[in-house]
């Protein structure tokens, strides 16, 4: 059995759910649906409404919204039946939806209103398939998928219900799920965040020991670089999970450096796939590495360095430490790190909390910030036996100046600090002398 997720664009339109439900019939696989593009955007903001007591902005937005679906319902469906059943199922959702206007509205509420638009999806999709005389079954993610008191997955319930659930519908010829949505270790509807959709697809494969998880979008999968800055860039066909994190982490915004942990841990292959051209290859994600080869370049902007110069740091012990703390401290996550005997420099992408950083940092030497950076990403089989790859990538960028390099913290890249002014010339040459 395969897991195959469809984002949002995957069946933001009736057209759109029509081509998906053509690619999955005919195979006893788990889908993993999105809400419809668009929805949760409209969802986040009536919520904004109601956490502002403004229910009549909040029922403008929930009215738009809801003659979309109305729209959707009329153009996908075939016979007056259907009309009418997608008709009543939309309109459940929303009459829902406005309960919340008489209430107090709080966090927990939120997470009831977003996740009406999975819901939503998957009831339609349902339906679809049904009026097509598929025996399709909807598996609702709020009786399996749950998260544990530190808002981390909790893989051995999630099998334990989830197979659960798979016997009682042995018969079906198609199991339907919403991604993103699950209940809390109290209960409580809540949502994973980190990765959303694929991360219900990845936690499903492992669940269920899958054959392959297919992450299906509108792009054939990653790319050896970034398409809006550089031309002729081709699909990379074969990653290493750690590859896939890595350019995830630094801009290839087709997957969550995250979601394919479940996968990766269960050595189940993820495959990103895409839905306006099903019969291309597309990229396969698995634990096994392409010896001697450089697979591709991403690029993280709005980073900000930061460098901490001390005479105090020479043969010290504890130095690094402190801070580190400070980072912790202001619970800042740091991208990358060099050190000298006398310095440290280190990047961050959040500068939320920068100003009392640098003045908690003032305290062990000089600080010194560069703002409007950009960390730019080459990923392959970087093992430092492999000689001149790092040459390679350096003399790519002989004409850029270079802010820091950070290359052995990982088998898999090298990351190196660039001006964003410099951002598409940096990537055109990597691109011109490690794959053209």
């Amino acid at each position: 059995m395969k897991v195959l997720k469809f984002g949002g664009t995957s069946v933001g339109s009736a057209q759109r759910m029509i081509d998906v439900a053509n690619l999955i019939e005919g195979n006893r696989n788990i889908v993993v649906l999105s809400a419809m593009s668009g929805t949760t955007n409209s969802l986040v903001e009536i919520s904004e409404y109601l956490y502002r007591k403004n229910p009549d902005g909040a029922s403008e937005i929930i009215n738009k919204l809801a003659i979309k679906y109305y729209e959707h319902a009329e153009q996908l469906y075939r016979t007056s039946e259907y009309k009418q059943r997608g008709n009543e199922l939309i309109a459940c959702h929303f009459d829902y939806i406005r309960t919340f206007a008489k209430d107090l509205f709080t966090l927990f509420e939120e997470r009831v209103v977003l996740a009406q638009g999975e819901l939503l999806s998957t009831g339609m999709m349902n339906l679809y398939l049904q009026e097509s005389g598929i025996n399709s079954v909807v598996l609702p993610a709020l009786d399996y998928m749950r998260t544990n008191k530190n808002a981390e997955p909790d893989p051995v319930y999630i099998r334990e219900k989830l197979n659960k659930l798979l016997d009682e519908h042995r018969d079906a010829d198609l199991y339907l799920t919403q991604g993103y949505i699950c209940r809390n270790a109290y209960g409580e509807v809540d949502n994973l965040q980190r990765g959303g959709s694929d991360y219900t697809a990845s936690l499903i494969g492992a669940a269920i020991h899958a054959e392959e998880v297919q992450i299906w979008t509108d792009i054939d999968g990653m790319h050896n670089n970034d398409p809006r800055f550089v031309e002729n860039t081709s699909p990379v066909r074969r990653l290493h999970f750690e590859e896939a994190a890595e350019l995830a982490y630094f801009g290839a915004k087709i997957l969550h450096p995250t979601c394919i942990l479940p996968a990766k841990l269960n050595n189940i292959p993820v495959r990103l796939l895409n839905t306006l051209q099903p019969d291309a290859q597309g990229t396969l994600i698995s634990n096994v590495t392409e010896k001697g080869r450089i697979k591709a370049v991403a690029a993280k902007d709005n980073i900000t360095a930061i460098k901490i110069k001390s005479g105090r740091m020479l043969l010290a012990t504890g130095f690094l430490r402190k801070v580190f703390e400070i980072f912790e401290n202001y619970q800042t996550p740091i991208d990358m790190v060099t050190t000298s005997e006398v310095g440290i420099s280190c990047t961050i992408d959040n500068c939320k909390r920068l100003d009392e950083i640098v003045d908690d940092l003032k305290k062990f030497g000089a600080v010194s910030v560069d703002a409007d950076m950009v960390i730019i990403c080459v990923v392959g089989d970087m093992e430092w036996e492999n000689v001149g790859f790092e040459a390679s990538i350096v003399n790519a960028l002989k004409n850029i100046p270079l802010r820091m390099i950070s290359y052995g913290g990982s088998n898999y890249n090298v990351s190196l600090l660039v001006k964003s002014t410099d951002k598409q010339r940096a990537l055109q040459s990597l691109s011109k002398n490690l794959f053209n």
